[in-house]
């Protein structure tokens, strides 16, 4: 049995933690909270955290497994646990307790909430704990069947075609297939009973019964020119078309969608659209599926003539901000979340907005920016190619190598500029700047498609100029990667004209590009090779070549 590393569903814990002196149930209560809150997962009891397996001679006592359960029991609210007594192959002994999500908000016996994010436990306070209230609440909003309408006002021909595009889908098992139209309505709790749930309203009630929800999503598209004046609008608000068929619509009727236009290409000139038909898709999946249906409100796209903002209302779910939405997923409605994964309409959970960065950087556009609001969240993708040999470079890259999402994310980030520190590249990322390099860096670099130069802390990671050369993203040659040696040069060739400088006047003259840290530490070598003496402390430094000292005592004399 292999155990992976810590995630956002996998934690270890020192089997102390349930045993001995220094046992900490109150610790471990407080851990599965934090899953259940989350989307659950699994506690590892008995391998440290620095290790891959338990100790070849580790045991687990008989009873340990029932007191495991008990204790979460007492200590936690609306917590389901279930230990699991596993063997690895060195022989050792462990304790898997695996988390189920909750329905509705869980807790800690003396009321704190806490809430896995990442690879960490982090508490909940405030109006944070109203919000997880909102997004987790025990009865789901999909669930319900207090609007009363009958499994019989169901449209006989969506129920049909939902029926069919399940069949059709490669996603679903053999056995669902084998359900009865009436028996996959149930499955995906689009019925319960005799009557519909709302998600069942939504995917195949009549427009009316869609209407009294009150909820039901809305999309207008309203185009602005370069002053900011309306100049169209297309809207959907009659409630006619389920979620599942406005993604169609609204692609099909918007005319800008379809637009495109050409850039050079060698002798030829190539076709570019204007938005990509998987992004628009995928961020109208991410609004219909992510929304709060407990909420009204419309979605908004917002056509400008550089970009498309999508506004959507509603904050962001507990746990998810606009910088590490990248690495972060939380599911609000699960069935529509469901249904949507099955008929082929969204990736997999937590894929789409890596999907949407994906294809906008290997486009040669900007990453898209996201913000939240103080009820809302909006999404804004350009609609410019402001780098189109990314296109070219990304096409001979996949022809060579089989690159994964994140490994095309951070390539074409990287060509996208002159080079990025190892910092810079993990405040983009939103990750830390050891993850940087470990999971979206690592092929690149043994595969050569990505060069590194500085060490430590001023290690900074560039596209190969051969390959840039070869797919027209060879700009201009500006000093940000200039080679240490080089670097030195352009020092003592500045010190040498304006002797007496402080390092600031010096950095201005040379090229204010250069990072200051790339800066410092060439000078500071200088220093201690003798070439450059500095004169001063602190802010009234200066500096000048230290043969030039030389010649002036001598004149003195």
């Amino acid at each position: 049995m292999i155990f992976e590393s810590e995630s956002q569903e996998l934690d270890r814990k020192s089997l102390r933690i349930v045993s001995g002196a220094s046992q900490d149930f109150v610790e471990l209560a407080r851990d599965c909270v934090c899953f259940a809150n989350s989307s659950g997962g699994t506690i590892l009891i008995g391998i440290e955290d620095d290790a891959d397996a338990p100790p070849p001679t580790q045991r687990i006592e008989p009873g340990l497994l029932d007191r495991i359960r008990k204790r979460v029991g007492e200590l936690t609210v609306n917590v389901q646990v279930l230990p699991e007594l596993q063997r690895h192959e060195n022989g050792g002994e462990c304790i898997a307790l695996f988390v189920s999500r909750a329905i509705g908000v869980a807790s800690t016996s003396d009321g704190r909430f806490f809430l896995r994010t990442g690879d960490a436990c982090r508490p909940i306070v405030g109006d944070d704990v109203l919000r997880l209230a909102n997004d987790r609440p025990s009865m789901p909003w999909e669930s319900m069947t207090s609007s009363g309408v009958p499994r019989s006002r169901a449209e006989t021909s969506r129920c049909t075609q939902f029926a069919r595009s399940i069949r059709q889908s490669d996603r679903v098992k053999p056995s669902v297939k084998e359900k009865s139209d009436d028996e996959l309505l149930m499955h995906y709790g689009l019925s319960d009973g005799a009557l519909l749930t709302n998600l069942g309203i939504l995917l195949v009630g009549h427009a009316a019964d869609r209407a009294k929800l009150g909820s039901a999503p809305i999309i207008q598209a309203i185009k602005y020119d370069d002053r900011g004046a309306k100049i169209a609008k297309w809207s959907w608000d009659d409630h006619r078309i389920s979620p599942i068929e406005l993604i169609d619509a609204v692609w099909s009727e918007v005319p800008d969608f379809r637009e495109s236009y050409e850039l050079p290409d060698g002798l030829f000139r190539t076709k570019v659209p204007a938005f990509e038909e998987a992004v628009v898709r995928e961020l109208l999946v991410n609004a219909l599926v992510h929304r709060p249906y407990t909420q009204r409100g419309d979605i908004f796209l917002n056509l400008h003539p550089d970009r498309l903002e999508v506004v959507n209302p509603g904050r962001l779910p507990i746990g998810v901000t606009p910088r590490n939405i990248l690495h972060q997923s939380r599911r609000r409605n699960d069935g529509l979340a469901r249904v949507f994964h099955d008929l082929k309409l969204m990736e997999r959970e937590g894929s789409g907005i890596d999907l949407v960065f994906e294809r906008l950087l290997a486009s040669g556009r900007a990453s898209p920016e996201v913000r939240e609001g103080v009820d809302s969240v909006h999404v804004t993708v350009p609609r410019r190619v402001i780098q189109p040999g990314v296109i070219g470079l990304l096409l001979e890259v996949d022809q060579r190598f089989s690159l994964t999402q994140r490994e095309r994310i951070a390539l074409s980030l990287l060509a996208q500029s002159e080079s990025l520190s190892a910092l810079e590249l993990a405040e983009q990322l939103a990750l830390d700047e050891g993850a940087a390099r470990q999971t979206w860096l690592g092929r690149l670099l043994d595969w050569g498609l990505v060069e590194q130069s500085g060490r430590t802390k001023g290690v900074r990671y560039f596209v190969p100029p051969r390959l840039l050369r070869a797919a027209g993203l060879d700009r201009k040659t500006t000093l940000a990667r200039v080679p240490p040696h080089r670097l030195r040069a352009l020092l003592i060739e500045d010190l040498a004209q304006f002797p007496d400088s402080s390092a600031s006047d010096i950095h201005r003259r040379v090229g204010s590009e250069i990072p200051m840290r790339t800066f410092r530490r060439a000078l500071d070598s200088l220093v201690v090779a003798g070439a450059v003496a500095a004169i001063g402390k602190t802010r009234w430094r200066r500096y000048r070549l230290a043969d030039t000292i030389g010649h002036e005592e001598k004149a003195g004399r």
